[in-house]
């Protein structure tokens, strides 16, 4: 238990790997794209990572990318988590920022209004949930998903606006951990990434 009478969770995020759209900047939510042939080498190489740990639950998103990454990973025992699919990018869905500029210019997915799609509030709502899930549970936590709402997630997570991941950049396949130190939510790991896979 924690000073504030929770149980101690420790969250370990891992993004999926590479896929065309993430490859080209393209804002993907709904849409189901497999992982590209780098991006399954990528989810390779978190499996020793994964190995490492004993985890106590594990949460993925409702994507195919994030499962398959997941399985890749060698993660067992995977459950879907609705609240972890990506931010709803409505209208702007399948199109990267500098197109999406030339039509709106000066726009931010982190400040402009998404026709058709989630507010960064929203987002942040369904982070809480996740986050509330993964402390009812209590010990190590993998999650597997998205870099929006991964990052959202930290915010909340360290207890701050969802807004403020706009300062957390995470790559395709990264590892993030955050836990506590005293009581108090931290961010442990940020955005690292795993050695390649060794070439059989």
């Amino acid at each position: 238990m924690s000073e504030s009478g929770t149980k101690h969770a420790e969250l370990w995020l891992f993004r999926h790997g590479e896929t065309e759209w993430s490859l080209n900047g393209k804002h993907t939510s709904y849409t189901e794209l497999p992982l590209t042939a780098h991006g399954c080498e990528q989810a390779k190489a978190l499996a020793p990572v994964v190995a490492a740990q004993h985890f106590d639950l594990v949460l993925t998103s409702p994507r195919q990318r994030a499962q398959e990454t997941a399985k890749l990973a060698g993660a067992t025992g995977a459950v879907i988590e609705p609240n972890l699919q990506e931010w709803n990018y409505g209208e702007f869905e399948g199109l990267s920022t500098p197109e999406i500029q030339a039509t709106h210019p000066h726009w931010s997915v982190w400040q402009n209004p998404i026709t058709g799609g989630e507010s960064v509030d929203e987002v942040a709502a369904r982070a809480a949930a996740v986050i509330d899930r993964c402390i009812q549970h209590g010990g190590q936590c993998a999650l597997f998903a998205h870099a929006h709402i991964f990052r959202i997630l930290t915010a909340v997570w360290v207890e701050q606006p969802g807004v403020f991941g706009q300062r957390l950049a995470l790559s395709t396949a990264s590892v993030s951990v955050l836990g506590w130190e005293h009581g108090t939510r931290v961010i442990n790991r940020w955005n690292e990434m795993p050695a390649p896979a060794a070439v059989e």
